[in-house]
């Protein structure tokens, strides 16, 4: 009797860990944060939000619609199920007063969602430029102008860029080949390979200036984009996520470039822009970035051709 209680005590801590692998590291952190706003209000007004009812997630979404976007609340929900879930409990996220509430809000608030700014062709120079000028070590410059060019020229996700390490690269004659292990739509790690080929400017060219830091830091193995301690000493630490996106706005914000619209995805959005404009379809553009869905690629499709095909350069005045 003990074996099979202790039998089943290993199967069931064994599928409580397949359940949290089920989902990436950084999902997972969002499901908590997610939950942790929604026991806050549950909390608040004396209401039980684990196991929770229909009746008390349609009263939040009501209650977050003043403030939040539809997509915002749609991933509450998500977390508030995925979290009954982990935890063994049962949530109806399809019951009428959840679905029913959920398009009356989407009615009165409509969905439109103003995205954050792309990095174009001129805030890229202007990027570059102003690292150039910086009275800093050349090291420390050839990182950061590194990680932008890279980030930009290969559509890449800030949680891919920085988990590229010196065993994912491949430098061949017509540029260099990226092995993405796994991303955000890769959750099972069948990987993919991007292509980056050599810019005829040497100074905004990925390729080129990736061979030079890596020249410069003596990065043989592991992470190629990591940390500095105070001064100028490399560690062997990588960057986090969040690094990208401070770096990006610091220097925006030294090229007098007002930053506030831009976020960490304006490096991925930016490439998919600019390839729209200059006649890449879609599909070769969903090559390099990843989407598995077409809905957001042609948006930014739209958005770069919208003075492009617009009916109103027909019109003679």
């Amino acid at each position: 009797m003990n074996e099979l209680t202790t039998d089943l005590k290993s199967l069931h801590e064994a599928t409580l860990n397949n359940l949290k692998s089920s989902k990436a590291n950084n999902t997972l952190r969002a499901y908590k944060s997610d939950f942790k706003d929604f026991g806050a209000f549950c909390a608040k007004h004396g209401l039980n939000s684990l196991p929770t009812e229909p009746k008390i997630v349609s009263l939040y979404l009501t209650y977050l619609s003043k403030n939040s976007k539809i997509n915002t609340l749609r991933r509450r929900l998500v977390s508030i199920s995925m979290v009954h879930k982990l935890k063994g409990h049962y949530l109806d996220t399809k019951h009428p007063i959840i679905v029913e509430n959920l398009l009356g809000i989407k009615r009165l608030k409509g969905t439109f969602q103003k995205g954050k700014k792309p990095i174009l062709i001129s805030h890229l120079k202007s990027i570059i430029n102003v690292i150039n000028e910086q009275k800093t070590e050349e090291i420390k410059k050839d990182r950061d102008k590194s990680i932008i060019l890279v980030g930009f020229g290969g559509g890449f996700r800030r949680s891919e860029l920085i988990s590229i390490d010196y065993e994912d690269l491949e430098f061949v004659t017509e540029g260099l080949k990226i092995t993405i292990k796994r991303s955000k739509t890769d959750q099972f790690g069948e990987g993919m390979i991007k292509g980056l080929p050599y810019f005829s400017n040497e100074d905004f060219c990925p390729v080129v200036n990736l061979k030079k830091w890596l020249e410069i830091s003596k990065i043989k193995t592991g992470p190629i984009f990591r940390r500095f301690s105070k001064g100028s000493t490399l560690t062997d630490k990588r960057l986090t996520d969040q690094s990208v996106v401070l770096l990006m706005k610091k220097y925006l914000n030294l090229a007098g470039i007002e930053n506030k619209n831009f976020s960490g995805h304006s490096l991925r959005s930016g490439f998919a822009t600019v390839a729209a404009e200059s006649g890449a379809d879609e599909r070769s553009i969903m090559a390099m970035t990843g989407h598995k869905s077409t809905q957001m690629v042609r948006r930014y499709i739209r958005e770069a051709n919208i003075f492009k095909n617009n009916a109103l350069n027909k019109i003679k005045l």
